[in-house]
C-alpha cells in the first residue's frame, strides 16, 4: 500500500554529501541493512557485463542509461549492484500501478496455470468477461482487443477507414486520417508515415498514403483541414502529447476538437495509450474535458506493466463495420491479457489511483516551480503537466546535451528518468506515489540539478 511505500521509504531516507566531480556528482552512501538507497557514481562490475552482454547482442536501437534493473516494488527500483532508485518513467507510463503489483501477479499466476492462449478462432471463458467489464467502464458498445499500443492505433486507422466507406460514402481508396504535428504513437510503417519526428522517419520510406497533419492545438488549422476535404474519416490526437515532450493543450482543446469533428462527420480517435488510465489526473485525460472520443486507443498500464495489452473502444456504428476475417490478433484477447488488464484496471479504481495522480502531481509541479522561480534551479526554464505526466523544460536548445546531462546526474542521485526531445525530461512516476516520496524526489531533483 501507499502508507506501507511511505514507512519504509521514511526509514530508508539518508543524509547526502554532495561533491562536484566536472558535471556529475560523488556522494556518500548511507547502507541501511544490505539496501542503499542511492546510486555509486562508477559503473560496477555486474552492471558493465550486463551492459556489454546487451551490446554485443542487441541491435542497437536505443540509448540506456547505464543502469541494469533486477526488481521493482511500487515506485522503487533496484539494480544487479543493490542500489536503490526512485522510478520516475514508469516504463513510459506503463507501470501506472506500481511496480509488481500483487493482485495483477496473482491474475498472471493464476490464469497462467490453466490457460494462456487459444487465438480467436475459438472462445475463451475470459474475453466475454473483460470485454463487458471494459465497455461498462468506459461507456462504450464494444472492445477490439490488441496486444501493443501501435497495434492498437493501427487498428483504430482500420476502423475509422471502414467506417469511412461503409457509412460516411468516401469513395473507395481516398479515406484519410488527420494526425496532428508532434505526434507519437509508435514505430510501425504506420505510425511513422504520421510524424513529424525526423529520427522516426528518416530513411524509412516509403511511407502509407492517406495520411495528413495539422498544427497540435490549433483548432482554427483543424477547421479549415476537416472543412476542405469531405473525404477524410478520422482525427487522431493525443489530449497532451507525451513523447514530443508533454505538451500540454489549452483548456478545453478536446472539447472544441469534438465539436468540430462532429461538425464536419469526422471520427475523433483519442490516443490515450499515454495519458489514459490516472495518469494525468482522471480515468482518461478526455475527462478534463467531458467528452467521449468515437474512438477511444488504450494500452501501457492497461496491464500494469505485466504484458502487452491493448485496446480500442468504440460505438456499434463504427465497431461492426470491420466483418470476421478482415481483422485480428493471434494474441489479441488471450485469456491471461484478459485476467491481468480486469486486474489492473480494479487497481486502478480501488486505490484511486487517478485522484493521487491528481493530488501528487499537483505537488510534484509546485515544488518544482519552486526550484525554478525561487532561482534554485538555474537550469529549468520552464515546468508543465497534468496529474503524474510531467516535464521539466531545460535551459538549453533542443539539440543540446543538457537534459542528458541532468538525467545521468539524477541518476546518481537515486532518481530515474530520462530525457525526450534534447532539452526536456519527463518526470512521471508510478500512480501509487506517496507525498513523503514526491518530496524525496524534489530534493534529489533539486541537488542533482545543482551540481550541472
Amino acid at each position: 500500500s501507499r502508507s506501507h511505500e511511505a514507512a519504509v521509504e521514511m526509514n530508508l531516507c539518508p543524509s547526502v554529501m554532495i561533491a562536484s566531480v566536472g558535471r556529475r556528482a560523488a556522494r556518500s552512501v548511507r547502507v541501511v541493512g544490505s539496501r542503499r538507497l542511492f546510486a555509486s557514481s562508477t559503473v560496477g562490475e555486474k552492471t558493465q557485463s550486463y551492459i556489454d552482454q546487451e551490446d554485443k547482442f542487441n541491435a542497437r536501437n536505443y540509448s540506456p542509461l547505464p543502469v541494469v534493473l533486477k526488481v521493482g516494488k511500487g515506485c522503487r527500483v533496484w539494480d544487479v549492484e543493490d542500489n536503490e532508485y526512485l522510478d520516475f518513467l514508469s516504463a513510459y507510463s506503463a507501470v501506472n500501478q506500481g511496480h509488481s503489483h500483487p493482485r495483477i501477479l496473482a491474475a498472471l499466476q493464476d490464469q497462467a496455470g490453466k490457460l494462456t492462449l487459444t487465438s480467436r478462432a475459438f472462445y475463451n471463458d475470459v474475453l466475454g468477461t473483460y470485454a463487458e467489464y471494459m465497455t461498462g467502464l468506459f461507456g462504450y458498445d464494444r472492445i477490439l482487443p490488441m496486444n501493443t499500443g501501435v497495434e492498437a492505433g493501427e487498428t483504430a486507422v482500420k476502423l475509422a477507414r471502414r467506417w469511412g466507406y461503409d457509412v460516411k460514402g468516401i469513395p473507395d481508396h481516398q479515406a484519410k486520417i488527420v494526425f496532428a504535428s508532434g505526434n507519437f504513437w509508435g514505430r510501425t510503417i504506420g505510425a511513422i508515415s504520421s510524424s513529424t519526428d525526423p529520427s522516426s522517419y528518416t530513411r524509412f520510406g516509403p511511407f502509407v498514403p492517406g495520411f495528413e497533419l495539422v498544427p497540435y492545438n490549433d483548432l482554427e488549422a483543424l477547421e479549415a483541414k476537416l472543412a476542405s476535404d469531405p473525404t477524410i474519416a478520422g482525427f487522431m490526437v493525443e489530449p497532451i502529447q507525451g513523447e514530443a515532450g508533454v505538451v500540454v493543450p489549452d483548456d478545453g482543446y478536446m472539447r472544441q476538437v469534438k465539436e468540430i469533428c462532429k461538425r464536419h462527420n469526422v471520427l475523433l480517435i483519442a490516443d490515450e495509450v499515454q495519458t489514459g488510465l490516472g495518469r494525468t489526473g482522471k480515468r482518461l485525460c478526455c475527462d478534463h474535458d467531458g467528452i467521449r472520443p468515437d474512438l477511444l486507443v488504450l494500452g501501457k498500464a492497461l496491464s500494469g506493466g505485466v504484458l502487452p495489452v491493448s485496446a480500442v473502444l468504440g460505438m456499434d456504428d463504427v465497431m461492426l463495420n470491420v466483418k470476421p476475417g478482415e481483422h485480428g490478433s493471434t494474441y489479441g484477447g488471450n485469456p491471461v491479457a484478459c485476467r491481468v488488464a480486469l486486474a489492473a484496471l480494479a487497481v486502478l479504481e480501488d486505490e484511486k489511483l487517478a485522484e493521487n495522480s491528481e493530488a501528487m502531481g499537483e505537488r510534484l509541479r509546485q515544488g518544482l516551480e519552486s526550484m525554478r522561480s525561487g532561482g534554485k534551479v538555474e537550469s529549468i526554464s520552464l515546468v508543465r503537466g497534468r496529474g503524474l505526466l510531467n516535464a521539466i523544460v531545460m535551459n538549453d536548445t533542443e539539440d543540446g546535451s543538457l537534459a542528458s546531462d541532468a538525467c545521468h546526474a539524477l541518476k546518481e542521485f537515486g532518481l530515474l528518468a530520462k530525457p525526450t526531445h534534447g532539452n526536456i525530461i519527463r518526470l512521471a512516476p508510478p500512480l501509487c506515489i506517496t507525498e513523503h516520496q514526491i518530496d524525496s524526489a524534489l530534493q534529489r531533483i533539486e541537488d542533482a540539478l545543482s551540481t550541472l
